[in-house]
Formats: structure tokens, sequence, C-alpha cells
């Protein structure tokens, strides 16, 4: 009881701080609020719960966040701290990870005990308007985790009118622990266990033992302020046991409160004894801080004179002139550098032309060959009817475009012109750039950049986040195109990634070892690289790399592509010698080799969504698979999830089973509203093992190749005029 007492009074201070936080912030915020939303809306929005996911407070909804949505929630009550990230995966379909902190938990050596857990959840059913069916949804929570928040659910939600929401529900596991009615559907279902390995999916507890019914109601008076209800199924067994906190009452309260459109606070009573606060940050990949910008915007297309008003014109004398070709190079040259493109070569001919070129500004390609064209409609003599624009991805030619210039005239000012121009349009395998249409002069070319890095490690149960500050000098020498030397060093400027510990584990330390390369001060060799991609007939592209070929191997990589440029499949082999690096990443190495190599399969499943297959033998030797899928929006973000499945045990692999994560890239444009190529992102690991390691080698070939193919290039044709 003195316990009891003890948390009492230390939730009356927390109650007083999160209070004042929480009133103090939503002031500060009001009136630029009030101009993000200009006339406030009755519809309720979807509110997050501790858990992360749509819910009540402690408890799930059935309801969906906006498609595409990502929300990101820091929650505390009780001595329990989570945090989680949300991904709305597809319309019905959400995902969830999360890491927590439970203080004063005691479980497996750790005072205060930290957890990885997974959640997936399905809509069911969608509440119409006018209709009677609620919204129904089923969940698993911590499916692939520990277990210790492990919990099924089928769930209901009916909202009624503008403003009242109704939730109720049947939980397992955890959400079946309090005051449940019996066991549905099977009575046996095995039980957490402290210490364990965790991150196998635990099918044997789903929807089985006990289950509890759970509930709540939602009253969103305006389109800020909303109130909650909540009747909770979740006895915290295990929290109660060890003192964490005192379970009461099955009774949580709470008022939230949009403070913007992406911004959500709430303060919350909790359990009859606790006082609990939730901060919720929700945005979206089809809703921008800044509007794109189209500026400047493309000159109006140069249309040629009428022939038979200016017959002279139009003659291919112009062919025959010396002088002709360069002349028109250089201004080609000039005008696409301005549009942020990079001539590579040009080969001019009396009725036909074509130009290769590096789109170095436009994260949508189709913008890249409309602003193209436009630049050849108003440079080239207007004999040329056939324009060819071939696009090159680091020197490795990718696909050609092939459209009529009558076309071009016709259509700009029509109201279908995009639809139309897409009919019209031919993408055929481009050929290997030939030595005599190079640009004069261009080859050999030297690039160098000099910025800030950061390298994190998460997860640590010491010390959870570690980091790494430094700067980082690349450059790279092109010279022919597809022949490039790539390398980058760097050096620490603070941080703290030399605190972290290094794992144990019965096989080759190929990956565990790593924070022994984070400890090295000074100059570091990051990567240096020799290496040749070119395509080589009939739908193939050839990758050769050697060298330094990331912070931790050094080796020789070779790569065959298959990917027609019309096919939504495509096929590859890579084979790789690696060499295990000194970790003071100069350019010795340690005795450690392995040659490893996949085969893999990419198929582009339409509307954004990519799955990718690797298997083959990864760096501890081990043999398995990789099964990636990610979602690609049309601005360029980019989230995904992957898991391995080898030949390693669960006990040899260690702490999480099998090697599995969730990764994301942010375009800069999505930030800044301005072209850009650049982009921002991670992975994220819940656990870093030696089984299922891969080789990370630069430039693989699929990534640099699907860019310019026709289907990436159809989810933006949109662009094509801007």
């Amino acid at each position: 009881m003195r316990a009891g007492i003890k948390k009492s009074r230390s939730a009356g201070r927390f109650l007083r701080t999160a209070a004042a936080v929480v009133l103090s912030v939503c002031a500060g915020s009001a009136a630029w609020a009030d101009g993000i939303w200009g006339n406030p809306t009755t519809a309720p929005r979807t509110t997050l719960n501790f858990y992360g996911s749509a819910g009540l407070i402690d408890m799930p909804s059935a309801n969906v966040m906006p498609d595409g949505e990502f929300s990101t929630t820091v929650s505390y009550f009780g001595g329990v701290l989570r945090n989680t990230l949300t991904f709305q995966i597809a319309p019905r379909l959400s995902g969830s990870f999360r890491y927590a902190g439970i203080e004063g938990l005691n479980l497996a050596g750790f005072e205060t005990y930290y957890d990885r857990s997974f959640d997936l959840r399905y809509q069911l059913l969608e509440q119409q308007d006018g209709g009677w069916w609620p919204s129904v949804a089923i969940g698993l929570q911590d499916f692939v985790g520990t277990g210790i928040y492990a919990g099924e659910y089928i769930v209901a939600s009916r909202t009624f009118g503008d403003t009242l929401t109704v939730t109720g529900g049947v939980g397992w596991g955890r959400l079946g622990s309090y005051n449940s009615f019996g066991s549905p559907f099977s009575e046996t279902r095995p039980s957490f266990v402290p210490g364990d390995t965790g991150g196998e999916f635990s099918v044997d507890q789903w929807f089985r033992g006990s289950a509890a019914f759970f509930g709540g109601i939602e009253w969103q008076p305006t389109d800020r302020l909303g109130f909650v209800v909540e009747y909770s199924s979740d006895a915290y067994d295990s929290e109660t046991a060890q003192g964490v906190f005192e379970h009461r009452s099955p009774w949580n309260f709470g008022v939230e409160y949009q403070m913007n459109p992406s911004t959500r606070v709430g303060a919350y009573y909790l359990y009859g004894s606790e006082v609990g606060i939730n901060l919720a940050f929700s945005f979206n990949p089809n809703r921008p801080p800044v509007p794109t910008s189209y500026r400047p915007v493309p000159e109006p297309l140069a249309v040629r004179p009428d022939p038979r008003e200016y017959p002279e014109l139009w003659t291919t004398d112009w062919i025959d002139d010396p002088r002709a070709r360069p002349a028109l190079g250089e201004r080609l040259s000039a005008e696409l550098e301005g549009q942020g493109q990079t001539l590579i070569a040009y080969e001019l001919q009396p009725h036909q032309a074509e130009i290769r070129i590096e789109n170095n500004r436009y994260r949508a390609v189709a913008q890249a060959l409309g602003r193209s064209a436009r630049i050849m409609a108003d440079v080239l003599p207007p004999s040329v009817e056939t324009f060819e624009i071939t696009l090159v991805e680091a020197g490795l030619p990718v696909s050609t475009m092939t459209l009529r210039r009558s076309d071009l005239e016709a259509l700009e000012q029509e109201p279908d012109s995009v639809e139309a121009l897409q009919t019209l349009v031919g993408f055929t395998a481009a050929t290997p750039t030939q030595e005599e249409d190079l640009v004069a002069g261009l080859y050999p070319r030297f690039d160098w950049f000099l910025r800030p890095y950061t390298r994190a490690s998460y997860f640590d149960p010491d010390n959870p986040i570690l980091m790494n500050l430094g700067i980082r000098l690349g450059g790279s020498y092109e010279f022919r195109p597809g022949w490039r030397v790539d390398g980058a060093l760097t050096y620490r400027l603070a941080g703290n990634l030399d605190r972290a510990r290094t794992s144990s584990s019965v096989l080759p330390n190929v990956r565990t070892s790593a924070p022994l390369y984070d400890r090295h001060d000074g100059v570091a060799l990051e990567t240096l690289t020799v290496s040749h991609a070119r395509p080589l007939g009939n739908d193939f592209y050839g990758r050769i790399t050697a060298g330094y070929l990331e912070r931790m191997y050094a080796g020789v990589s070779a790569e065959l592509l298959w990917r027609p440029v019309a096919s939504r499949l495509a096929l590859g082999a890579e084979i790789n010698y690696a060499a295990m690096r000194d970790t003071n990443l100069g350019f010795g190495l340690q005795e450690y080799d392995v040659i490893t190599g996949h085969v893999s399969a990419y198929y582009d499943m339409s509307n954004g969504y990519h799955l990718q297959v690797d298997a083959g033998r990864y760096l501890a030797g081990d043999w398995g698979a990789t099964v990636t899928v990610d979602r690609e929006f049309r601005n360029g973000w980019r989230v995904g999830a992957f898991m391995t499945m080898t030949d390693v045990s669960a006990e040899d692999f260690g702490e999480g089973s099998f090697d599995k994560g969730i990764r994301f890239s942010i375009p800069v444009s999505w930030f800044t509203g301005e072209p850009s190529q650049r982009g921002v992102g991670t992975t994220i690991r819940p656990v870093t093992r030696d089984g299922g390691a891969r080789l990370s080698v630069p430039d693989r070939l699929y990534g640099r190749v699907r860019e310019g193919h026709l289907h990436n290039i159809d989810d933006q044709w949109a662009r094509v005029w801007r």
C-alpha cells in the first residue's frame, strides 16, 4: 500500500506538470491553428490511443486513419512509456512498431524493461453514410515480439451524427485479462516467458485463452476538443504484481485537444490511480507541409512555322554545315542545364534527333522528359520531326522515349493533352552510348560534396538511443559513361556510439561487431569503389563493383538484371566475394571472408506497391530468403517492411529470432516544395544480429533501372507538361 501511496503522490505532481504543459502549448498554438484550419469542421477525427493505433485511451477502436497516414505517438502513465510509429499501409490495413519502457518491472534482469513489438489491424467493414452497420476491425497486438503486450481483438465502432462515436469489442491476451467471460475458442494460451528471445510469430496464442469485453464513448463537440470515457479489459497483471502502479478501476477518462491538423495532445486519468499524457503527431505523404512548386513554369512550346509560307526554313541543308552540330549541341546543353538536366550525348539527323540526359532535378522522370522535349522543340531545326530522349542514370542508359514533334505541337493546348500524349509516345530499352556521340569535353568529370552526417543505434537496453555526428567528404570520378570511381571519408565530431554494446553470437560476428567500427576517432575511409554498369542487350543490364564496398566489408560484386522496359517483372542475380575490414576503417582486412549471392525477383504490383524476393547465401554463411514489400507514393515517399528467414534456428539467431525491420525514405522536395532528387530516410531493425545479414553494395541495378521504365513513368505522367 505504501508503494501505491507513493505512486499517487507522484501522479499528483505529474498531473500538475502535464496540465501546465498542455494548457500552455494549446494556448500558444491557438492563433496559428486558427490560421491553418480556417473554417472548422465537425466531422470526428480518428484518435490514437496509448498504443499508437486508432482507439479510445488504452483500448482499440474500429476506425482507421487516412490512407498513407504516418503517426508517431509518445504516451506515458504509471511508469509506462510507449513510443509508437504507425502507418496506414492501405485504406483498411495498418501496421505499428512500438518501443516501450516499463520502469520497475524487473524482468529478465532489467529494472526498467524495454520492449519492441509489432501490430497489425484490418478494417473488415466500414460504416457507410446513412447506413446502420458499424465499422468493424480485427487486430493482432505484439504478434511478433516478446509477447509482453500480446493481445488480439475484434472491435466495432459506430458514429452517430457528427460528434459521437461508440465503440465495443472483445479482446484476448492482455485485452482479455480483466473480468473475462470465458474462453470462446480455446482455453489454452501460452504465457509470456521473461527473457525469451521473442520475435517469432505467436500463432499458437492468437484468439486463445480468456476473453473480455471492452468499450467506450468519444465525444468531439468541436473540431479540436474531445472527451473520452473507456472501460478497459486489461488487468495489467505483470505491472501490478511488480508494483509499477496500482490497478483500482477499469474505467479511464480523458480530454484531448487537436492543436493543428498534425498534432493532438491529451491528458487522462487511468485505472483509478494514475494520470497520463499522450502526444500524437500525424503526417501524410499526400499532404505536404509546403505545396509543390512548378515555378519557373516551362516556356510555351516553340511551334514551327508553316512550311508553305517559309519553305526555306524546312530544308535539311543544315546537316551538311560542320558548324551546325556543335552549335546546336551547345544550345541544347545550356538550356538543359537550366532545367537541371545534363546532356551526355546527342545524335542529329535531318529528320530525327536523339539526346541522352541525366536528370539531376526532378523527382518525377516524366517532368524531366517533358521539359527536355520542349527544349528540343525550341533548339532544333524545323526539319527534325522525331525526338528520342534517352535517360541515363549514373552513366547507365536506362530507356528511350520516342515521340513526334508534331504531336507535341498539336496537343499542348488540348484539354486532354496528358492522356493523349501518353498514347502516342513509345518507350524502348536503351542501347550503349556511342563514343562519337558524347558531348565534347564532358569526360572525364569529377564531382564532390561535403556535408554533415549522423549515424544512430537504437534499442540498446542500457542506452536506447545512441548517435554520432560528423562530416562526410565524398566524391566521384567518371572517366567514361558507366565507368566510375566513388569514395567517401568521414570524421566524427561528437557522439556516443562508442558506448554501444557488442552482442554475443554463436554465428560469425558479421554484424554484431558493428559497434567496434563506431569507436574509431579520426578520419575513416567509409567507401572506395570502382564500378562499371552497362546495358547488355535483350533487356539485360550488368554491373561489377570492386573495392571497399561499405564500412564493414571490402570485396568484389557482380550483378546481372533482366528488366524489359514495359514489364512489371524483373529478375536478377548477384554474386559477391566479401572480406571483413579492420575496425580502424583504414585499408586493412581481417581474416574472415565469405562468398555470398542471391537470385532476386522484383514485381510492380501497381498502385505504388512493390514486391521483392531475394534468395541465396548471407554473410554468416546461412542460406535463406528475404521478402520485402514497399509502397511508393507519386511524390517519392517510400515505405517498406522486410523479413528474412534462413537455416539459422531461432536459438542460434538469438534475440529477435529472425531478421526483420521497416524502412522509409522521404523526398526533400516534400518539405521544401522545390524540385529535388535528394531524400532522407532510414532502416529500423528491432535488433541487429548475424543471421540473415546481407552485404551492402552501392548502386544495385534495379533501383537505377526502374526509375526510367514504363510503369514508373506512367505513375508520374501527369507532370509531363509541367
